[in-house]
């Protein structure tokens, strides 16, 4: 750092915090500050500085606290095209997917036009996966934190069973705290659960019945699985009024989309490694109890038959266990930590179970 933008720091950091004293490197500024209660001005130190492309870490040691100042180097923005594209391309396999189910649900109930149920069940599927997106947007734009639009991933329709993989935004800003860190992991999951919720309510309205001697022999027929549903889908089936004595449910395409988004809420939800759930996991506890929350989280998904899953999250949590925010000293507010047992509620609820809470 040059003298006038060690000069400039200094000006900035003084209009925020009482300085003691200050030691600079050739790539780190250390400026050792009085304050105590920081949370907030450190959030508008940080804005003020990412603004002159520095970064701000807050850090204590032996009850001091001190303020790590150095350059970086702000993400180039990627081709706005390449967001499109994979939308583009995820609709299409979306779409595929969807009216190859709708046939094979034909095959055993004649139902609507399987075109036009694809277009339900790709609304509803991308409606999901958007609006989790959307969610964390809002709560990024809300605590001024500057993300990409997201990154549809598409599937293998059909064969490969899962038509995509899922969505994602790229972070270009910085995580200044436990409480945003918090905000941003659970505001996904909980906008998609919404409208998971929504979906699966239609889905099974229009999802046809058949007589339960008939429904194994009928599933073999027509090549459809049969899927372990989850608390929360068996409720809307049992509102809707289709949980029928000697009646068994034919997932419709559109009720499928709902699982999908279930079992999506309910991967997402766990505390583990850089999942939203890990997220939340992070703000809540620290690092150690993450680490711990990660491992946990890798056994649930092997006993529950996710090995794939299991070993993805394995595998990258050793290469980058977490994020860390610039203000890892402040503590989680009490509001959100009282919302961690909620969440993990909110998982269970998701889980696709071996059992149903109405047989």
């Amino acid at each position: 750092m040059n003298i006038s933008t060690h000069d400039e720091i200094l000006s900035i950091v003084s209009s925020y915090f009482t300085i003691v004293g200050f030691d600079q490197s050739p790539t780190i500024l250390q400026i050792e500050i009085s304050e105590n209660n920081v949370t907030d001005k450190f959030v508008q130190l940080v804005r003020k500085m990412e603004s002159k492309n520095l970064i701000v870490r807050l850090e204590s040691q032996f009850d001091r606290t001190f303020l790590l100042i150095s350059r970086f180097q702000p993400p180039k923005s990627r081709r706005s095209w390449i967001p499109r594209a994979l939308f583009a391309a995820t609709i299409v396999t979306v779409m595929i997917d969807g009216y190859y189910r709708a046939i094979s649900t034909n095959s055993i109930v004649k139902g609507d036009d399987p075109f036009y149920i694809a277009i339900l069940y790709t609304i509803s599927l991308i409606g999901i996966l958007g609006i989790h997106e959307l969610g964390h947007m809002i709560a990024s734009k809300r605590h001024k934190l500057k993300i990409s639009w997201p990154y549809f991933i598409p599937g293998i329709p059909i064969l490969g069973f899962i038509p995509t993989f899922g969505a994602l935004i790229i972070s270009r800003g910085l995580i200044v705290n436990r409480n945003i860190l918090f905000d941003i992991g659970i505001s996904g999951p909980i906008a998609g659960l919404i409208v998971a919720i929504i979906v699966s309510t239609y889905g099974a309205y229009i999802s046809p019945m058949v007589p339960s001697t008939q429904a194994h022999e009928l599933l073999q027929k027509s090549g459809l699985m049969e899927l372990h549903s989850s608390i929360i889908m068996d409720t809307t089936i049992f509102l809707v009024g289709k949980h029928v004595p000697n009646q068994e449910i034919v997932m419709s395409p559109v009720l499928l989309a709902a699982w999908f988004g279930f079992l999506i809420t309910f991967l997402n939800l766990l505390p583990a490694w850089q999942l939203d759930g890990g997220h939340i996991a992070r703000a809540t506890f620290g690092v150690k109890w993450h680490k711990l929350l990660t491992y946990a989280s890798i056994g649930v998904l092997a006993s529950t038959g996710y090995f794939i899953m299991a070993l993805f999250v394995l595998m990258f949590s050793m290469r980058s266990p977490d994020v860390k925010p610039l203000d890892d000293i402040s503590p989680l507010s009490r509001k959100r930590k009282k919302m961690f047992a909620f969440v993990i509620a909110l998982a269970f609820l998701c889980a696709p179970l071996p059992f149903s809470i109405f047989t």
